[in-house]
């Protein structure tokens, strides 16, 4: 079994934060799994991204040619009617039943619409004063085209507004994935400090019952003075103080992760880290070049211009000069017997042009451009001020690495001096030569020095992370992380 394996789970035997067999041990890449499936800002961010895409879908659909039939199978009606000709009242009655067949296809290339129609319908009326009933058939076909002139193609605008919508739903879920890695490693290191430091305080108070009863026979042997007993449970009472607090704190730790991961707060678990520190060579130029090329929210900045854009070209399409042409040809016919419904048919033309003729708006358009204009330098500028914070965060990540990795030399060089000190002076303990407070002194020493190599090889880490998510490359692996759809050509 591996080394790391057993020790924690003798550190949890021992410590009684819970049975061995329940725990269940996690490495980061476990954690990050979990945390896929079941963390809530993910689950939100997946569902946005799933409504964009339907819309998008419904959007491209209506563009296909759409087939309807309108019914009314019967429309009765009896009415008293005034006739101006006659200048009498008469009751008529009316009895109706009549279909609506329509063919429409959308020109997204025009903005344009063609429709072909036919409507069937059957009449029987009778008027009261002639005493006789009428019945006949009707039956409209017709192809007509409308198009709008000289303003913006409002369905290829529509199309590409939702197809920028949908990218941006996608840049957004993969962008709250990396930060959801960062949260989770930043949450999985805490897990595993607190577990350290819980180890660090269970051998200082382990080496606190030991000093303890090493001075309790000194002083029963009349060897030592009862005030360096009285010190050596002062420190031993210290100790297991500190080990009790880092129990609380590796269990509140716990529950942050769990509640973070979307895991049961119930479940009993333990985090298994790998604390060496390999050097990972990064070179800065490359760094703000992966970041410039490659960061996504660039292109959501790049997004938000488009639509600024899209919204200028419609604030420019209000109260301008407009026009719609309609054309369009059919044949009517009408008889009492369906089948010589065309036996005399009516051709049926119709061609319209309008136009909408702006005369004066109190310079609302005029103020409504400005703004969009305006909108979009802003954009702009948050263009601009978004490359610069990149590089600035890339220059100070750079230098965060560098500077890590000297404290962590440092660090371990301090491990070592404080446990030869530790160790001199608790031989000088043991011989009478040295105070029960001197010794608690170096014995602090020895965990503060610890947990500042762990502090700093957990540090270096998470530098290593995020220099990942800021340049879209992971220096260890050497391996571009981009999705593949915004891989550049």
């Amino acid at each position: 079994m591996n080394k790391k394996v057993v020790l924690l789970a003798l550190i949890f035997g021992l410590t009684g934060t819970g049975p061995i067999w329940a725990q269940q041990l996690l490495k980061l890449q476990d954690a990050m799994q979990i945390a896929a499936k079941n963390s809530p800002d993910i689950k939100v961010v997946e569902f946005n991204l799933i409504q964009q895409q339907e819309l998008l879908k419904a959007q491209e659909a209506s563009y296909k040619a759409s087939f309807k039939i309108n019914l009314s199978p019967l429309s009765y009606s009896n009415d008293r009617v005034w006739y101006d000709l006659e200048q009498e009242f008469w009751t008529t009655t009316n009895l109706k039943s009549s279909g609506n067949f329509n063919i429409a296809q959308q020109l997204p290339w025009t903005d344009g619409t063609i429709t072909l129609s036919n409507s069937l319908y059957w009449q029987q009326s009778s008027i009261e004063k002639y005493s006789s009933t009428t019945s006949k058939f009707n039956n409209n076909v017709r192809l007509q085209f409308d198009q709008p002139l000289f303003t913006y193609n409002h369905m290829k605008l529509e199309l590409n507004s939702l197809k920028l919508s949908f990218e941006n739903s996608k840049l957004n879920y993969n962008v709250q994935m990396l930060q959801l890695e960062k949260s989770v490693t930043t949450q999985f290191y805490t897990v595993y400090n607190q577990q350290m430091k819980l180890q660090i305080s269970l051998e200082e108070y382990n080496n606190q019952i030991a000093n303890f009863e090493l001075i309790k026979n000194k002083v029963e042997g009349g060897l030592l003075s009862l005030e360096e007993l009285y010190q050596a449970e002062l420190n031993l009472a210290t100790s297991k103080s500190s080990w009790e607090n880092a129990k609380v704190s590796l269990d509140n730790s716990k529950d942050n992760f769990k509640m973070l991961i979307g895991m049961d707060i119930f479940n009993e678990v333990s985090v298994l880290a790998d604390p060496v520190v390999d050097s990972v060579p990064v070179d800065m130029e490359l760094a703000i070049k992966y970041a410039l090329e490659n960061r996504m929210e660039l292109r959501q900045r790049q997004i938000s211009i488009e639509n600024a854009q899209a919204s200028l070209t419609q604030t420019k399409a209000n109260n301008a000069f407009q026009g719609n042409l309609s054309l369009s040809v059919g044949l009517v016919g009408d008889d009492a017997n369906l089948t010589d419904i065309y036996h005399v048919p009516t051709d049926n033309e119709q061609v319209a042009l309008s136009l909408q003729i702006p005369i004066f708006d109190w310079g609302e358009r005029k103020a409504r451009i400005k703004a969009s204009e305006t909108q979009i330098e802003t954009q702009k500028v948050n263009y601009e001020d978004q490359k610069n914070t990149i590089v600035q965060t890339i220059r100070q990540s750079y230098r965060n690495l560098q500077n890590l990795l000297n404290q962590i030399t440092i660090a371990e060089q301090n491990v070592k001096n404080a446990q030869l000190t530790y160790d001199i002076n608790k031989e000088r303990y043991a011989n009478g030569d040295l105070t029960g407070m001197d010794l608690s002194l170096y014995q602090s020493q020895l965990s503060s020095k610890k947990l500042d190599l762990i502090n700093a090889q957990i540090n270096y880490k998470l530098e290593i992370l995020n220099m990942k998510i800021q340049t879209l490359y992971d220096w260890e692996t050497k391996i571009s992380i981009v999705p593949s759809e915004y891989k550049k050509n």
